[in-house]
């Protein structure tokens, strides 16, 4: 260990991941994490909202109560909605796949 902590101890140590103004994480687009992202079938959905429920980053899109898509700049696709999905209408597709067609 360096011998300078040692002798300073912990206190001598930079913070990390300090937030140093209060917010929220809509500012930091974290969607380019994603390596499969949510695709609905929109035929098949019953907007029972079971995947606004569970997904643990809010990216799931609604108005008035009907799923309208996915905010693709915060999705980090872990899949949660499509797993919970009682009528399978969402699928997790691979981005690459995605990024070809585009």
């Amino acid at each position: 260990m360096n011998e300078r902590v040692d002798q300073a101890g912990w206190r001598s140590l930079p913070i990390g991941g300090a937030i140093l103004a209060p917010g929220n994480s809509a500012l930091y687009e974290t969607g380019s994490w994603r390596l499969k992202r949510p695709v609905v079938d929109m035929e098949k959905c019953t907007h029972c909202m079971l995947c606004w429920i569970f997904c643990p980053d809010s990216a799931v899109l609604v108005t008035r109560g009907r799923l309208q898509g996915f905010d693709l700049d915060h999705c980090k696709g872990c899949g949660i909605c499509a797993k919970e999905c009682p009528v399978r209408c969402i699928s997790m597709v691979e981005e690459a796949t995605v990024r070809e067609r585009a």
